[in-house]
C-alpha cells in the first residue's frame, strides 16, 4: 500500500506459509500492478492487473506459496503466462 513508484526491474514478494487462498485489493496504491499468484509448486496460477486503488478483491486460483507484485503490464511486456516456473532465493 501506498506505492506511488516501482522501478521495472523491482517488486514485491509475499510468500504464503503455509500455503493458503489468497486475497490482494489495491486500496491505496496508486501505481497499477501485475499480481501473479504463484502455487507451492513455483508455477504461476493466475495472473492478475491491479488497477490503483481498487477495493475489489483479486483472488487466486488454488492455493498460493506465494504472490508477486510487479509494474502493471510488466508480466504481458516480459512474456510471462500461466504455468510458467518462479524460483526466488532469500538472501
Amino acid at each position: 500500500m501506498y506505492r506511488d513508484s516501482l522501478p521495472p526491474d523491482h517488486g514485491m514478494i509475499f510468500p504464503m506459509v503455509p500455503p493458503r487462498f489468497a486475497s490482494f485489493w489495491m486500496k491505496n496504491t496508486y501505481i497499477p500492478l501485475d499480481i501473479i499468484f504463484i502455487r507451492p509448486d513455483g508455477t504461476i496460477s493466475n495472473i492478475v492487473h491491479g488497477t490503483p486503488n481498487d477495493l475489489v478483491p483479486v483472488n487466486s486460483i488454488g492455493p498460493a506459496g506465494a504472490v508477486l507484485e510487479i509494474g502493471g503490464g510488466l508480466a504481458a511486456a516480459n512474456g510471462i503466462v500461466p504455468g510458467d516456473k518462479v524460483i526466488w532465493k532469500n538472501p
